[in-house]
This record gives structure tokens, sequence and C-alpha cells, in this order.
């Protein structure tokens, strides 16, 4: 049984005995046992264990983890402290800079910004090593429409930062008029053109001003 250790424990409660998870979860068994997974199975919903739901002020969807040793962590977009910097994350970096005046960091894991209120999720919580969207289909958009779908139900406005197709996708379950969508290309190099002067950091962060809500830190620390 997963277990959150904060309120998101009762905001899912009942999801991983329905059908769908169920399934999954033998996918899952199967998976961890016959091939190299990312993140490891005690890291998988580490961003929805960082991040409680009533902490939320910004939502970052990606697609899957990173797919090479060593990276992921689960969180999208962070890697391990001590970890070469993936292109993706160099990109975020530069709009970063651009978009705030923050200077690049060396260190690629994004867990300040996590524990300062970003829910840092993918659409798909695990992959196979060096198969990128190796897990996709197999029930894990299900469980991040339910976790989307139950942030839209929040009274409590929130910023959804959907990077790239995969991340779009959640767009149409953004129905509730006090939340803000931002939309821009994933960061990678094949689509970073789409990405780049986005300025989604300085657009959330006077979103959360304008409703008095505390603005969010992006520095990398």
């Amino acid at each position: 049984m997963v277990n959150f250790g904060n309120d998101w424990d009762e905001v899912m409660k009942g999801e991983f005995d329905k059908p769908y998870y169920l399934k999954l979860r033998e996918f899952l068994k199967y998976e961890y046992f016959h091939y190299e997974i990312y993140p490891d199975m005690y890291s998988i919903f580490n961003a929805m264990k960082t991040t409680a739901f009533d902490d939320v002020k910004a939502v970052i969807f990606g697609q899957d983890p990173y797919h090479e040793p060593g990276q992921a962590h689960g969180l999208c977009f962070s890697v391990k402290r001590g970890c070469p910097l993936p292109p993706s994350l160099k990109n975020i970096y530069t709009e970063l800079y651009d978009d705030l005046g923050i200077p690049p960091s060396q260190c690629g894991e994004l867990t300040s910004w996590a524990k300062n209120g970003v829910l840092m999720l993918n659409t798909v919580l695990t992959v196979r090593r060096g198969q990128a969207n190796s897990h996709k289909g197999h029930g894990w958009e299900i469980f991040t429409n339910e976790v989307t779908k139950k942030l839209n139900e929040r009274e409590k406005p929130i910023v959804f930062m959907l990077w790239g197709n995969n991340a779009k996708q959640k767009r149409e379950l953004i129905t509730a008029p006090q939340h803000l969508i931002l939309q821009a290309g994933h960061p990678s190099p094949l689509s970073v053109r789409y990405f780049s002067g986005c300025r989604h950091f300085s657009k959330c962060n006077e979103f959360l001003r304008s409703h008095g809500i505390e603005e969010i830190d992006w520095r990398i620390n």
C-alpha cells in the first residue's frame, strides 16, 4: 500500500484499490523484476511525498522520468545531487536566468522547489532504462489524471505549468476558473524553441502574488 505521509493519503484514498491501478501494479512488479527501472521503487511518489496537497502552489508537469542510470529520483526534470545536468534541465536553467536573472546552478536536484510548493510531477512515473516513454499507456496516465482532477477541485488557486505534448493533455482536466494554466514546449533540445521565452517562472509568481499567496523562491539550493 502506498503511503505519502501527508494529506495526499486522504485525498487519494481508495485510488490504489481501483482495477486500473491493480493492473498497473502487476505490470510494475514484472518490470522491476526483469529490467532496470527508474526511479527506484521507493522514489516513485517522491513528488507527492515532498509536496503535500494543501501546500501546492504550482504544478510542473513533465513527460516521464530520465531513463539513464543515477538520474531520476521521483521529481520531474530533477536529477540526484552530483549528477551531470541533462540537456532539458540546462535549458530550464537558461530560461530561469533569462526570466528572473537567477544564475544557472551546477546542482540539478530540484527538491528545494518541491519543498517550496511546486509539485514536480511527470505524466508517467516510471520508465525502463534507455527507453523513453516505455511505460506509457500502462495506467500511470489515469493516476496522474486523478491527481490533476483533485488539484482542480481545490479552492485555493494553483498555477499549472504544462511542458510538452504529454503534459498538455492534462489541460482539459483543469476547468476551475481560479487556476492559471501556462503551456510551453518541452525543454528538451528537440523542442526548446517552443519553451524558450515562455517566462513561466515570473508569470507564476505574478499570479500567486495577485492572489495573496507567497511567491515561489526559484533559486536552487
